[in-house]
């Protein structure tokens, strides 16, 4: 069967995409959403682009509107998926661009007028030249704006996370005058959720993520014991209104028992 021609196709999806909006009026919604967006680069050369920046670029453009997608369905918090600590390890030339273009986003998402939190979480000290202290400046800007929360996870990886987690709760009790053998008798879950990169993002309702992959690469290990997983086989930069609804239709869906 042949595509509908554009001109008809586009109509066509306002109209379904607007039916699929109503039906979502009254579900559950996930409060805290993270998003792997991932696929940057192969859509670049699926695309026809010779630079894989053009991949990039267009994924950092479209961190702005999914987050618009996400205020207007009352999602209180975000986690992004921008950089792993593995990804440190990539050619200069190649990691260099995609830092640039991280670094665009998050001084678009926190400019002036939105009203969006965000912060930077990750390893950033590993960053190259002044990279951490941009994203820091630029997210400081946004505290107490009361909005949606946004986390930038940047040089993130899960496994790291939860080990300076453990390392911070030992810390701040030494510093108390603590006993490390009484905290160790002692320690618990609610020592690690504390001691988070993102202590209000302790728990994980839905992850999504892009290019067809079925894995979480070490994102949010501990956040997501109980999170409902959704696959999207479209490239991040191609992500759509319409695949952001069918995804909350999916959520809306589950049944989450939690482990009962």
């Amino acid at each position: 069967m042949k595509l509908l021609p554009l001109f008809l196709r586009k109509p066509i999806e306002a109209v379904y995409e607007r039916r699929l909006a109503a039906t979502l009026v009254g579900l559950s919604r996930p409060q805290h959403v993270g998003i792997m967006v991932d696929g940057n680069r192969r859509w670049a050369r699926k695309a026809g682009h010779t630079d894989v920046r053009e991949g990039y670029r267009a994924g950092g453009a479209k961190v702005t509107t999914f987050l618009g997608w996400c205020t207007a369905a009352g999602i209180e918090h975000v986690t992004l998926f921008m950089l792993s600590d593995d990804n440190l390890g990539r050619p200069a030339e190649e990691l260099g661009p995609l830092i640039e273009v991280i670094e665009e986003t998050v001084r678009d998402i926190t400019a002036e007028g939105r009203d969006w939190e965000v912060r930077a979480i990750g390893s950033l000290d590993m960053l190259p030249g002044t990279s951490a202290r941009v994203l820091k400046e630029a997210t400081a800007a946004t505290t107490g704006r009361g909005g949606l929360k946004v986390d930038v996870a940047v040089g993130y990886g899960g496994r790291r996370e939860i080990v300076d987690a453990v390392k911070s709760a030992f810390e701040e009790h030494i510093a108390a005058g603590g006993d490390p053998a009484e905290l160790v008798a002692r320690f618990g879950i609610d020592d690690i959720s504390r001691h988070l990169y993102s202590p209000v993002a302790d728990h994980t309702d839905f992850i999504i993520r892009t290019s067809g992959e079925q894995r979480l690469s070490g994102f949010l290990l501990w956040q997501s014991a109980y999170a409902e997983m959704h696959w999207v086989d479209c490239y991040w930069p191609a992500f759509r209104h319409v695949d952001f609804l069918r995804a909350l239709r999916s959520y809306a869906n589950r049944e989450r028992r939690f482990g009962k």
